[in-house]
This record gives structure tokens, sequence and C-alpha cells, in this order.
């Protein structure tokens, strides 16, 4: 993930396969995704459980967080052509979910 900076001074996110991302609206917010594809300013984006790899959710960049992390080993795969699953989508995210869960019991 790279940040720049737009001509009319709105803050531009690039964003790649493989990052970690988090809702920030809909039905779905709150919950985090793995980057599959990108397209202009959509994302495909699957958790490996309500979004799974072979029916992953169109949304737009603008309703996600980033900086939340990358996964390397999702995006080889996916430069490879290599056919990711489910499972490793989700094994991914477990760290990121249980990280947060930690967090929210500190208060």
């Amino acid at each position: 993930m790279s940040i720049g900076i737009r001509k009319n001074g709105v803050t531009h996110v690039e964003v790649n396969p493989g990052d970690i991302v988090l809702s920030k609206a809909g039905r779905d917010k709150g919950d985090y995704f793995v980057v599959m594809t990108v397209d202009g300013d959509y994302v495909q984006i699957c958790d490996g459980r309500r979004r799974k790899v072979c029916k992953t959710k169109r949304k737009k960049i603008k309703h996600l967080g980033f900086g939340i992390g990358h996964s390397e080993y999702i995006e080889n795969k996916l430069k490879n052509a290599q056919k990711v699953t489910n499972s490793e989508i989700r094994r991914e995210l477990s760290e990121y979910y249980s990280a947060n869960e930690i967090h929210e019991g500190e208060c």
C-alpha cells in the first residue's frame, strides 16, 4: 500500500492485492477482508467465511480502511496465478481478529 496526494489535495491510497482492509461502511462494517483484485475505484474483497474466494465482494475503495496489514503469502499466490483457498484467507485474517479482541478487552 502506498499513499500519494492528488492534485486537488485529496489523499489517494494505492491498493494492492494481498492488502488487509477494514470495512468502514455497509452491513459488513468492522469486518476484516483481503483484497483480491483492484479495478479503478473498486476492489474485490473476501474473508473466507461470508464472502468466499469464489464469490468475492465488490466494494468502493473509499468505504475501506487501510494500513491494517499486508499478506505476502496471498499476494505471491495471486501474482503466480495459484489457487487461494478460503482456509488460507481465514488463517491470514485470524491474527487481525485476535489482536483486535485483545485491545477491546483492555478498556
